[in-house]
């Protein structure tokens, strides 16, 4: 077989492999060094191009921004932000038809800022938001729904753990990563913000729920306790970042300390607790270099194999415009994303389509960021919405089920692609407030 049919067996491998089971590092590497293997028909090359994969990852400046990123969204976590900022929003939304919902996607919104992780903010939100708004008689398939949707904020809104992910494989800037991010991610808040209005105006029997007029209204007093503790993990990272006073790295590590003092200020943080925070990073880090050690032998093996430019001579040769380029990526994105994680679609598509987009004189950052929308809406579709089933395994309620929770977040998936077209139409959105 030739290099590139090698290439494009190895990629088919590496899906099947994935659906199957294995976890995703492994398939990755595992395929990508046999294949350098044939390819070359040399052991020691594959050996060696592994060793300068984990090297390089491992050596990497700019991955320090994992740990210290994870570190603070878990203490943020455990420092009960998420329920205060839900409190808040709540209050302002009482009196809408769906105000808790529209209350619960302005408080992800806000925790996504400071956690950067959809998994958490799920977890979070069924607890706090989902018993409230059945309290109230809201349609539980609604409820579920609002949170499933509102939840992939966190990977969107910086600083996410998937945009990290990206600038890694695509070599762009995580500060500048993070600044792209936030106008979609405000974007994508204020478009479930009007779908639930559209849905409480036509479609009244379906969002339920009853006035929240018995709910006393919070003193001035109250919201700045509640909400001035994230303001300002928002303000020293985001701020830090884009006034250039701080590198991501060291944004990281600010805020990590800063949401450290916070949980131990409120009293939430004891000994145990910060072990725990800190055995929790160390895992969710390991498991990300080993995801990017993975993606960079793949990426070498792509490049060996030629596949990349093989796909770019084919589609000049059908002179595919960017229109259908863009059609068939954001298609392979929602197929894959019923059957892999985000971070798998990344570390699979992304190396296969970077030679394309880069000729185009298209900006990386702002293919970042139409990459991680696209495939963050297969956390709400079966069968591995993984969103959906953190918020069935959180909740435990036999009124709710799985099928429950899929339902009522198809909505919000719609609404996401509606907002991932508008990201493709006007790239300026992506790249608004870059410097």
């Amino acid at each position: 077989m030739s290099p590139v049919e090698i290439g494009a067996l190895s990629v088919v491998a590496i899906v099947f492999l994935v659906y199957m089971g294995v976890y995703i590092p492994i398939a990755l590497g595992m395929v990508s060094f046999v294949s350098i293997w044939l390819m070359r028909d040399n052991f020691d090359l594959a050996m060696n191009l592994l060793k300068i994969a984990v090297g390089d990852s491992v050596m990497e400046y700019t991955f320090a921004t994992v740990p210290l990123f994870t570190f603070m969204g878990l203490i943020v976590s455990k420092a009960g932000l998420g329920a205060d900022i839900y409190e808040v929003m709540n209050g302002g939304f009482r009196k809408v038809k769906g105000g808790i919902g529209m209350a619960t996607v302005g408080a992800n919104a806000v925790f996504a800022a400071v956690t950067g992780s959809s998994i958490a903010s799920a977890s979070v939100f069924s607890k706090v938001s989902v018993p409230q708004m059945l309290s109230y008689d809201y349609n539980p398939r609604f409820a579920v729904g609002v949170v499933a949707g509102s939840s992939v904020l966190g990977m969107i809104i910086p600083p996410s753990a998937m945009l990290i992910i990206y600038s890694f494989v695509a070599e762009q800037s995580v500060g500048e990563m993070f600044l792209a991010g936030v106008v979609p991610g405000i974007l994508l808040a204020v478009a479930y913000v009007i779908a639930i209005w559209a849905m409480g105006r036509f479609a009244p029997n379906y969002v339920g729920g009853q006035s929240g007029d018995d709910m006393e209204w919070m003193s001035m007093r109250e919201i700045a306790e509640k909400t001035l503790p994230t303001i300002s993990l928002i303000v020293v990272v985001l701020g830090g970042i884009y006034t250039g006073w701080l590198t991501p790295v060291e944004a990281g590590a600010a805020g990590a300390l800063l949401g450290l003092l916070i949980a131990i200020a409120r009293g939430k943080m004891s000994l145990k607790g910060f072990w725990e925070a800190l055995l929790e990073t160390g895992h969710i880090t390991a498991a990300i270099l080993f995801l990017i050690t993975a993606a960079s032998i793949y990426s070498r093996m792509l490049g060996l194999a030629g596949l990349p430019n093989q796909l770019g001579d084919m589609l000049d040769q059908s002179q595919m415009t960017f229109f259908w380029i863009m059609f068939i990526y954001v298609l392979m994105m929602i197929f894959l994303g019923t059957l892999l994680d985000t971070a798998s679609i990344i570390l699979i598509v992304v190396p296969l389509f970077l030679p394309l987009i880069e000729p185009m004189g298209l900006s990386l950052v702002w293919f970042g960021i139409v990459t991680v929308v696209g495939a963050e809406i297969g956390l709400l579709t079966p069968p591995l919405g993984i969103s959906c089933f953190v918020i069935k395994a959180t909740l435990n309620d036999d009124r709710i089920s799985l099928k429950d929770v899929f339902v009522g977040a198809f909505p919000f998936a719609l609404v996401m692609l509606v907002v991932l077209i508008l990201l493709i139409r006007f790239p300026s959105l992506s790249t608004a407030i870059l410097p």
